[in-house]
């Protein structure tokens, strides 16, 4: 972890909650008898996965008042992540998560975050501008951009951080946490406006965009402010295009899928460290692919992430 004179490599800001995953595969939840309890949430799951692989990262998030909020903060600093920025909120329960899984590529979710997730309580005075200014990359996600005060406190930090080092923006779309697509489009723009690289699978390029096709996902997502545009495609892999016309294309890492939940946290964990190593784009998209490929094989999230060891070892079995 990061001392009080040492910037963070990462810092992020957004969803936390407990993932309840069934320990049965095949099985409609409602039939499900055991159930793992794990750490979840995208902001949480990526500063688990940069920490993995050594980074010193923190997360500014919320939790309920009670024993799911005390284990969460037990989790992550199990993990190596500073939670000097996770505070409990009395009115709202810490949420949960549960998923069906049925491999490989069908794991429904189900959010329990009523009447309001404790997350989107982040409040604009009690941020550490200081710290977001400072740290090497700033995380922000879509979720956090849809409710207030959530939604004001993460658009200040972003105005802050003035694109001061690396600033990512997950485009992170759960539709059940929005009205419609058209209200979140303007935030969406806004917050592109400040960030220097975007993240973001097809349908979550779309609602930030409107467009669809993948180059021109990327050449929209780079006119909107961003100097490089990661575009998730699936089975198709991923494409990145930075502003310099640097363009990284590569096919996802072949394996065996447990459960896919979590392997787009582990990407973009990995994602983090190879710009904090200062590698090539296209080295860097294989590692996050491989990140991702080895969370996708198991079937937690967060105690998933991977090792730089175990990603290094995938990759010495893939074809270049």
């Amino acid at each position: 972890m990061a001392d009080s004179s040492q910037p963070f490599d990462l810092i992020t800001i957004g969803r936390i909650g407990v993932d309840l995953y069934p320990l049965q595969t095949g099985v409609p939840l409602g039939d499900v008898q055991k159930f793992g309890k794990f750490l979840g949430g995208s902001a949480a799951n990526v500063s688990v996965a940069a920490a993995r692989l050594g980074r010193s990262a923190a997360v500014i998030t919320r939790t309920g008042d009670d024993p799911f909020g005390s284990y969460l903060h037990t989790a992550l600093k199990e993990f190596g992540v500073d939670d000097r920025w996770v505070t409990s909120v009395a009115a709202y329960p810490t949420p949960l998560t549960f998923c069906e899984i049925f491999p490989p590529d069908d794991f429904p979710l189900y959010f329990y975050r009523r009447p309001k997730a404790p997350d989107l309580e982040i409040h604009t005075d009690e941020l550490d501008y200081f710290a977001i200014r400072s740290a090497r990359i700033f995380w922000i996600t879509g979720t956090g951009l849809s409710e207030e005060p959530s939604r004001s406190a993460t658009l200040a930090a972003l105005k802050a951080r003035a694109k001061a080092g690396t600033t990512v923006f997950d485009l992170d779309w759960r539709p059940m946490f929005w009205g419609d697509p058209e209200e979140a489009r303007p935030y969406y723009a806004e917050a592109l406006r400040h960030a220097t690289v975007a993240v973001g699978n097809l349908d979550e390029c779309e609602i930030a965009t409107g467009v669809r096709e993948p180059r021109a996902c990327a050449e929209a997502l780079l006119a909107a402010g961003v100097e490089l545009a990661v575009v998730k495609q699936g089975p198709k892999g991923v494409l990145a295009v930075h502003r310099d016309g640097t363009t990284a294309e590569v096919p996802p890492v072949p394996v065996e899928v447990v459960n896919g939940l979590g392997a787009g946290d582990a990407f973009g964990g990995s994602l983090c460290h190879g710009l904090l190593s200062g590698w090539e784009l296209e080295r860097i998209m294989r590692y996050a692919n491989a990140a991702g490929a080895l969370v996708a094989s198991r079937l937690a999230c967060s105690s998933a992430m991977p090792t730089a060891a175990e990603v290094e070892s995938l990759l010495n079995g893939v074809p270049s």
